[in-house]
This record gives structure tokens, sequence and C-alpha cells, in this order.
């Protein structure tokens, strides 16, 4: 299992932050981790779709949940099995914005599951500050 937890403040209000992180056509532009997506079906708050990982190109499902303003939950299956929750929270003026990543390598990618960790970790902390940085200069 590979385990990521890493937060940011954001100096902008929960609801912008949700606008940011609740905008899934955007996800490739802020997670570099994600190549490409492709929406299969939408019922409210449930989205399901392909996604494309830099990992080799692999694909992999995501069923999304969004709970707004403040929980986004991606459920993979295929290259990643596990979760990738955003939590958003307000702090004072600002928010605090939080992701966690559970999630089982399968296949090929489980011999490195330690080199990837990392690029999880360090594609995580490089998300969050570009959505920051979205949220605020909006």
């Amino acid at each position: 299992m590979v385990g990521v937890s890493v937060s940011v403040e954001v100096a902008a209000p929960r609801e912008r932050v949700w606008q940011v992180i609740s905008d899934l056509d955007a996800e490739p532009r802020f997670w570099k981790g994600t190549k490409s997506v492709r929406d299969i079906s939408r019922d409210g708050g449930r989205i399901v779709r392909e996604v494309t990982i830099a990992f080799g190109g692999r694909k992999c499902m995501q069923e999304v949940f969004l709970e707004p303003p403040s929980r986004l939950r991606a459920v993979f299956t295929g290259a990643l099995d596990g979760t990738k929750v955003l939590d958003v929270e307000e702090r004072g003026s600002g928010s605090l914005l939080r992701a966690r990543w559970d999630v089982r390598l399968s296949g090929p990618m489980s011999a490195f599951g330690g080199a990837i960790a990392g690029r999880i970790q360090k594609g995580t902390e490089q998300a969050l500050d570009s959505i920051r940085a979205a949220a605020e200069s909006a």
C-alpha cells in the first residue's frame, strides 16, 4: 500500500477552492501524474471515467464522488487500486486543502512501490501548490 498525505493553506474561501478542484476536466492541468481523462458517465455527484496515468501511460478506471463544498473522493481500479481524497476546510478567511492517497499498485507497477510513492508525494505537493495558486488568483 502507498499512503500519502499532503496539506496546504490557501488564502481563498473554501467555495473558490472547491470550484477549482471540482472542475474534473481540468485535472491534468494540476495533477501531472494524470495524462488524460475521459468521462464515461455522470449521475449527479458521481462520475465514472477512464484515466490515463503518467506511469507508463497505463489506464485505470475512476469513480469520483463530489460532496460540495468540502470533499472529493476518487476510487481507482486498474493500474492503481484505492482512493484519493481531497478535503477543503474553512480556516478563518482562507482554507486548508488536504489530499490523502491510499492506493495499491498492481501488475508490473507493484515492483516500483517505493519510487512511485515518492512520485505520488511530489506530484501531490505540486498539484496542491498549483491549485492554491489558481484559487488565490481568481
